[in-house]
C-alpha cells in the first residue's frame, strides 16, 4: 500500500519545517536559520539548527538531521506512514495511495487493506467466541486457568481458541473463491500442492498480534498439549512482517501515556503473565531474534529497553545479536541493558512464583550493555597478554565505531582503555595508527569534499540547478565513486521539480545512500557563497564531463592501438581528439 510519491512531494511543499518544529521545540532566530537545544540529546548550548531554505534540520552535536517527515518520525516516534498521515492531517488532506498496477482501476490499495484489517478483526472475534461457544472451548478455558490467567487478562489481550477442525475458518469466512484467496494471502488458510485449502491454526490458544494502532495483523497459536510446534505464528503477509512487529506493544501504549521502560521477552505467555502481575510494559519478538527494526521502533516509544533472556548459551547468543543490532541506535539518553534468568525459569513462571516486587528487583539489577559487550570479547581474547590486548582492541574497534558520537562512545572507549592498560589518549592514538584511513565517524572529521560530493551537496542545496544543465546520461559510466548517484539525483531533481533539500531527499528515504545524502545536505556549501552556488555547480559539472571525455578517449585510444575501433568509434575518437586538444594546449 504505497503512498503516492507526488502526494508526498506536494505535502512537503506545503509544510514549513520551522513552524512544524517550533510547535514542539521552541526555536530562536539565528541569522538565516533557527536554533534550539537539540531534542535528541542532552545539551546546554544550542547546536540544533533548522534551515528554512533547505527545509532541513541538523544537530552539530549528535549529528541528527532530516526533513519534516524525518523529524516527526524521530520526535513523535512515528513510523513513516504515520508521519505522512500526521502531516496530511495538519493540512486537512487525505493521504493518496497508488492504485493497483496492471489493468482496470479497481479498489484503491487503501480500501483493500481496510478490508483485510476488518477480516482479521472478525477472525479474532471468532476465536474469542470459540472460547465460550465451541464444543472444545471448556478445555481451552481450563488450560488458561491452569496457566494462571484470569478472564480479564484474556479479554484485555483478545485471547481466543481455534477449534480442532480443518475448516472452521474456511467455512466461516471463505464463502467464495475471492475470499478464500484473501484468507490464503493473509496466512489464515494453507493451500497445498493439490490446491486443497485448510485452516492454518487448529486446536490452539490464539493470541492476536496487533499493530501500533490496535489492528489485528496476525496470530500466534499455542498448542494445549505436547504437540509440535509448540508455537505457530502467522507467515509473512501484506499486513504482517514479523521482523518489524512486537507482540504486546499496542497494549503497552494503551497502558502508559509516557513509557518509562520496555521489557523484551521471548513468548506470548510471558507478556500476558507479566501484565497480569502489573508489569504491563513487556513485549515479545515474534519467533525471530530482536531486529534493528524492533529496537528502532522501541526507542521511538521509550528511552530504556531491557532484554530478558535465559542465562544459557542460547540466551547469551540472543543477547549478543540484540546488542550488535542496537549499537548504531544508542544516542545519548538511551539505555539498553540485559537480564539473564536462572536456569529453568522464564518470566511467566518466575513472576507467578515470586511476584511483581521480586521480578522488578531483578530488572533493577540488569546488566549494562557495556558489561555484556566486554564480557563477550574477554571470553574470546586474553587481555593478560600483549597479543590478547591487541586482539581485544581489534575486535572492539568495529563495534565501538557503530556507536553514534556522544557519551556512550566515550564511556565505552574509556572502559576498553582500562582493560588493555592504556589511557584513553593512548588508545585513541593506537586505533588511529591501526587504521589511519578508516574515516572514523566518531572523530567527526570533515568529510573529504571530492568533486562528486561537492556536486551532490550543491544540488541538494538548490535542486533547481538540475534545470541549468543538459542531461548527459553517459556521465553515469564515469569510473568515479558516486557519480551514478549524482546522475540519478539530477534526473530526480528535474522530474520532481523539488523546491528544496528536504523535498529532494525524501525521494531517497529507502535508498542505501540516504544517510550519506543527508550528511551532504547538512554539510552545506562548504565555503561557497549563495551568490556563486550556480557557478560552482556548473564548473564542477563541467569538470566531471571533462573527466568522462578523457576516460572515454583513453578507452578509444586503447582500442585504436589494438586495431579494434569500429567506424562509429573512429568518428567519435576523432571528435574527442579535436574537443580535448585545446585543453591540452592550455594546460601546457
Amino acid at each position: 500500500m504505497a503512498i503516492l510519491r507526488s502526494f508526498i512531494d506536494d505535502l512537503l511543499a506545503r509544510t514549513d519545517i520551522v513552524d512544524l518544529i517550533d510547535e514542539r521545540v521552541p526555536l530562536k532566530k539565528a541569522g538565516k536559520n533557527y536554533s534550539a537545544c537539540c531534542p535528541f540529546h542532552n545539551e546546554k548550548t544550542p547546536s540544533f539548527s533548522v534551515s528554512p531554505d533547505k527545509q532541513f534540520y541538523h544537530c552539530f552535536g549528535c549529528g541528527a538531521h532530516g526533513n519534516a517527515v524525518g523529524f516527526l518520525m524521530e520526535f513523535d516516534r512515528l513510523e513513516f506512514p504515520e508521519a505522512i498521515e500526521e502531516l496530511a492531517r495538519q493540512h486537512g488532506l487525505e493521504v493518496q495511495y497508488e492504485e493497483r498496477s496492471g489493468g482496470q482501476r479497481k479498489q484503491q490499495p487503501k480500501q483493500v487493506a481496510n478490508d483485510q484489517y476488518e477480516l482479521m478483526n472478525q477472525i479474532s472475534m471468532q476465536y474469542r467466541h470459540n472460547l465460550k461457544q465451541h464444543v472444545q472451548g471448556p478445555k481451552a478455558v481450563e488450560y488458561l486457568k491452569n496457566r494462571g490467567l484470569t478472564g480479564d487478562t484474556a479479554k484485555k489481550f483478545g485471547i481466543g481458541y481455534a477449534g480442532g477442525e480443518w475448516d472452521n475458518i474456511l467455512q466461516t469466512f471463505g464463502t467464495d473463491e475471492q475470499q478464500q484467496r484473501q484468507l490464503v494471502e493473509l496466512g489464515m488458510l494453507i493451500q497445498n500442492d493439490n490446491g486443497r485449502r485448510y485452516d492454518r491454526f487448529r486446536d490452539r490458544i490464539m493470541f492476536p498480534i496487533r499493530d501500533r494502532r490496535g489492528r489485528v495483523i496476525g496470530f500466534g497459536g499455542r498448542v494445549l498439549d505436547q504437540g509440535e510446534p509448540k508455537y505457530l505464528n502467522s507467515p509473512e503477509t501484506p499486513l504482517f512482517h514479523k521482523g518489524q512487529e512486537l507482540y504486546g506493544l499496542y497494549e503497552v501504549k494503551q497502558a502508559h501515556r509516557n513509557i518509562d521502560r520496555v521489557l523484551i521477552v521471548e513468548g506470548y505467555m510471558d507478556v500476558v503473565a507479566l501484565a497480569q502481575y502489573g508489569i504491563d510494559y513487556a513485549v515479545a519478538s515474534l519467533g525471530t531474534s530482536t531486529t534493528p527494526e524492533h529496537l528502532q521502533l522501541l526507542f521511538r516509544q521509550t528511552r530504556h529497553v531491557t532484554c530478558c533472556y535465559d542465562g544459557d548459551k542460547a540466551g547469551r547468543s540472543a543477547a549478543w545479536r540484540a546488542l550488535e543490532n542496537a549499537l548504531p541506535l544508542l544516542r545519548d539518553g538511551l539505555t539498553l541493558d540485559f537480564v539473564f534468568l536462572p536456569d529453568g525459569e522464564d518470566p511467566d513462571t518466575l513472576v507467578q512464583a515470586q511476584g511483581k516486587e521480586a521480578f522488578e528487583q531483578l530488572l533493577a539489577q540488569a546488566t549494562p550493555l557495556s558489561k555484556v559487550l566486554f564480557d563477550h570479547l574477554l571470553a574470546e581474547h586474553n587481555a593478560a597478554s600483549d597479543a590478547g590486548k591487541s586482539a581485544l582492541v581489534a575486535a572492539a574497534k568495529p563495534l565501538l565505531e557503530q556507536l553514534p558520537p556522544g557519551v556512550y562512545f566515550d564511556i565505552m572507549q574509556d572502559q576498553l582503555a582500562q582493560l588493555v592498560g592504556m589511557t584513553p589518549e593512548q588508545l585513541g592514538r593506537h586505533i588511529q595508527q591501526q587504521d589511519n584511513q578508516s574515516g572514523h565517524q566518531h572523530q567527526q572529521q570533515k568529510m573529504t569534499m571530492t568533486p562528486v560530493r561537492k556536486a551532490i551537496a550543491l544540488l541538494l542545496q538548490q535542486p533547481e540547478l538540475a534545470s541549468k544543465i543538459e542531461p548527459q546520461p553517459e556521465l553515469a559510466h564515469l569510473d568515479i565513486a558516486g557519480v551514478d548517484l549524482f546522475v540519478d539525483l539530477l534526473v530526480t531533481a528535474r522530474n520532481s521539480q523539488a523546491a528544496h533539500a528536504g523535498q529532494l531527499l525524501e525521494h531517497y528515504r529507502q535508498h542505501p545512500a540516504f544517510k550519506a545524502l543527508a550528511k551532504l545536505a547538512a554539510i552545506g556549501r562548504e565555503g561557497v557563497t549563495e551568490d556563486n552556488t550556480e557557478l560552482e555547480f556548473l564548473d564542477t559539472y563541467s569538470y566531471l564531463i571533462d573527466k568522462y571525455l578523457e576516460q572515454r578517449m583513453e578507452q578509444l585510444l586503447l582500442k585504436e592501438k589494438q586495431g579494434q575501433l569500429s567506424r562509429d568509434e573512429r568518428h567519435e575518437y576523432m571528435t574527442l581528439l579535436q574537443a580535448l586538444k585545446p585543453k591540452t594546449v592550455n594546460q601546457e
